[in-house]
């Protein structure tokens, strides 16, 4: 364990995010993602909730400012009627560690499954919410 570092943050986990670079994107996934299938690389997060992870690692890992949507969420697909409240739970973490507005994008959900194959890494987690897959695209330190 390391001072300043959450102990929810594993330390495969803290590797993928040092390895990561400027534009690199991360998925966090839910627990009916096709998590294993689709990752290049995996790091495995069973019983742990996005909004804790993600809530640990922003205060580690800086959103691309380059971009107008350095957050995206996998869009309800058309004709169902599920809820998302995670999403604002979601947009109060970001908030509340990026400087910027209206960074989310949504996106569907199949052309979210081909990026997530893309991504640097897919972080499979035990969140139970429907639709809380998330993407954070990494940006750069500037201090």
């Amino acid at each position: 364990m390391l001072k300043g570092i959450s102990n929810l943050i594993s330390p495969e986990l803290i590797k993928i995010l040092m390895e990561m670079g400027h534009s690199d994107e991360i998925v966090f996934a839910d627990g009916n993602f096709p998590a294993a299938s689709h990752a290049q690389r995996l790091v495995r997060c069973d019983g742990h909730g996005i909004p804790e992870l993600m809530n640990a690692v922003l205060l580690l890992y800086p959103l691309d400012t380059y971009v107008d949507h350095p957050v995206l969420l996998m869009a309800v697909t058309p004709g169902d009627t599920v809820e998302t409240p995670i999403w604002q739970q979601y947009k109060q973490i970001v908030s509340d560690h990026h400087p910027v507005e209206d960074v989310f994008e949504e996106v569907e959900r199949f052309a979210f499954y081909e990026r997530a194959k893309k991504a640097y890494a897919i972080v499979s987690t035990g969140e139970r919410a429907l639709y809380a897959n998330i993407i954070l695209k990494k940006g750069v330190i500037t201090q």
